[in-house]
């Protein structure tokens, strides 16, 4: 049995990172998995504390301490199955999920300055183990367990997917609606393979699919199928779109190789996953031999620069108007952007946009930042005098995501919206204003995290669970 506590002899490791001229040519992950020893190892460094802050920091309040306990043990099978009851997609939150802003930064180890134990890459190792031993199995309902209702769930992302789960095990019959060809949403077009591999995604997906979770493709709500049509033919259901709409510049020009990050990426990623992607083929999404800008300091802006880079374009610039301190992208990204060869203009920001049919140059303003408000957050203010100019053969705007009129889109008037155009729910409950139509994830919450949607997704399976249950009670009374 491995002795904890070894953090003060043994030093931090994180799995090997291959060179950056190397993983540059390339859209696989850059971050190797861990060898079974120094997982056990690193597992080790836990200080198994009393108040555990790495699980009072992570969304999922996931039993972090006692995982990494029983890895250290070599009991992976028992770590995995303790990481699995609190989150829907481990292996996916190892490889995304930014702990150095979660469970890691907050991890007392790497407060007393030890540096903090390597909780993501061996939560990566302990699934990706599960998966190869085929510990993991499809959810099997015996006869008594399966229910007479279904739920309905619209859209195939980390909220919809873990509330598909979590239903099915109630025993549930599940369909989730998407109006994508693949199930995973964000998580199979929106991410880079460099960060997270396609078959990680469409593994989860098979397993949802052999555990008896029906899946719909390209099936849009209010264009393919009726809203009501889906309300009729299910008990419940759960509104989890997640929100694509991107955010514009206040530049009120549109030149047609100003290219919305999404648009960006989805192209890349269908493209590697095999598709035929014919404005990828004719060059319009394209940053082959090109100078790209990107504009945005987000973890989407990074994804657009390292893309960039792996499509061999001829250079790449962010530019964002704060400094490095104050990016809200994670500093591991911007690290590895910096080392793949992107330039960053820091402290600047897009005045205008310049050329004839097409953006040649971007005129930039310099700006520094002003004394503290009473949120503690720096204004970005301009400096008079400042600009100058960056050649531009494609511009990509990074600059975050709204969510769409998912009223209009569905054609149902009874849905509220927020001030921001979220979908209104009841705090509690995660209803919505129309009996048993539920939501959750970047619909309800705004963009944000997959850990957040994961857990958004688990939290609204519970409330649609309490809800049958409780309208179940009212039928036997009434009858």
């Amino acid at each position: 049995m491995s002795k904890m506590l070894k953090f003060t002899d043994l030093p931090q490791a994180y799995p090997n990172k291959e060179d950056a001229k190397v993983r540059k040519q390339k859209f696989n992950e850059i971050y190797e998995g861990y060898i079974k020893n120094k997982a056990v190892e690193q597992s080790s460094r836990c200080s198994q504390c009393g108040v555990p802050y790495c699980t009072v920091h992570c969304p999922l309040h996931n039993h972090i301490p006692d995982w990494l306990k029983l890895a250290a043990e070599d009991r992976l099978q028992e770590a995995y199955e303790l990481s699995a009851s609190t989150n829907n997609m481990p292996e996916i939150c190892g490889r995304i999920c930014p702990q150095d802003r979660l469970c890691e930064g907050n991890c007392v180890i790497e407060q007393s300055g030890h540096g903090a134990v390597t909780i993501g890459s061996v939560e990566k190792y302990i699934t990706d183990t599960a998966f190869d031993n085929n510990w993991i199995k499809p959810i099997k309902l015996l006869t008594h367990q399966l229910r007479n209702e279904s739920i309905g769930i619209i859209g195939a992302g980390p909220a919809g997917l873990a509330a598909a789960e979590q239903l099915r095990k109630e025993g549930y019959d599940v369909e989730v609606y998407d109006r994508y060809d693949r199930g995973g949403g964000l998580l199979i077009y929106g991410i880079p393979g460099f960060k997270l591999e396609k078959e990680i995604v469409e593994r989860r997906t098979n397993y949802l699919k052999e555990s008896g979770i029906k899946f719909n493709f390209n099936v849009e709500v209010g264009k393919d199928i009726v809203f009501e049509e889906l309300k009729s033919k299910h008990d419940s259901i759960l509104i989890a779109t997640g929100v694509y709409k991107a955010k514009k510049l206040n530049i009120d020009k549109n030149f047609p190789n100003i290219i919305p990050a999404l648009d960006f990426l989805i192209a890349s990623n269908k493209k590697g996953l095999g598709d035929t992607v014919p404005l990828f083929d004719n060059g319009q999404l394209n940053a082959d031999g090109k100078d790209i800008v990107v504009i945005g300091g987000g973890d989407t802006a990074m994804d657009c620069v390292r893309t960039s880079i792996r499509q061999n374009a001829k250079s790449v610039k962010c530019i964002y108007r704060r400094d490095k301190e104050n990016m809200p992208g994670s500093a591991r990204e911007v690290l590895n952007a910096e080392e793949e060869g992107v330039e960053f203009l820091w402290k600047s920001s897009p005045k205008d946009f310049i050329g004839d049919d097409r953006i040649t140059e971007v005129l930039c303003s310099r700006m520094q930042l002003s004394e503290p408000d009473s949120s503690g957050r720096q204004i970005p203010e301009v400096i008079e005098g400042s600009d100058y100019k960056i050649k531009a053969d494609m511009v990509i705007t990074a600059l975050g995501f709204d969510p769409e009129d998912i009223p209009g889109m569905f054609g149902v008037d009874q849905l509220k919206v927020t001030k921001w155009g979220t979908l209104k729910t009841d705090f509690k409950s995660m209803m919505t204003d129309i009996e048993g139509v539920f939501a959750a994830g970047d619909i309800v919450r705004g963009a944000s995290l997959v850990v957040w949607g994961i857990r958004d997704g688990r939290d609204a399976a519970e409330s649609i669970h309490s809800y049958i249950q409780e309208k179940n009670k009212e039928q036997k009374k009434v009858s």
